[in-house]
């Protein structure tokens, strides 16, 4: 809306007279097609692509240029790979949640309600210390995880370096 003024109500009413100017044009071939087909400027272009056996980096849901496509696409890229990363920490942090669980005898219900066992602290320490250092997973996402805030786990951290050094 900004391309058409910084004022809100000022855009919306140059938006809608460029609507309304546009119906006047009528169909235009060269918006026709995917957005391959209207990026290179209609079907004769891409078949005369085909026959010398080139390519071109497109999308049919992008309207622009090779390098506009390439552009939009690597940024779809990117966000994709974040959410995967995201998805594979909560499987690494539920994975040692368990596994640290296991090993100490200790419920994960338990080690949630922040229970003050030792058993469960030295868990807590332990699952702090290797998310913390060895997965870089801040603490405070880790208190989330834990049912604890974020100062008990920085106390269970150091206890549990403390403890590691004897």
């Amino acid at each position: 809306m900004r391309h058409f003024n910084e004022k809100e109500g000022t855009a919306i009413r140059a938006y809608r007279r460029f609507i309304e100017e546009g119906k006047e044009q009528g169909r235009r071939p060269e918006l026709v097609g995917g957005g391959l087909i209207r990026s290179l400027g209609g079907w004769s272009q891409v078949l005369s692509l085909r026959g010398k056996k080139e390519s071109v980096e497109h999308d049919a849901r992008i309207l622009g240029g090779e390098d506009f496509v390439r552009d939009i696409l690597g940024e779809a890229d990117k966000i994709l790979r974040r959410q995967l990363r995201l998805s594979e920490r909560r499987e690494s942090i539920e994975r040692w949640i368990k596994k640290i669980c296991r090993e100490e005898g200790v419920r994960e219900e338990e080690l949630r309600m922040g229970g003050g066992r030792r058993q469960v602290s030295r868990a807590r320490g332990r699952i702090s210390y290797h998310l913390s250092h060895e997965l870089g997973i801040p603490m405070a996402e880790i208190a989330r995880e834990l049912g604890v805030c974020t100062s008990a786990i920085a106390k269970a951290i150091r206890k549990w370096e403390t403890e590691s050094e004897k």
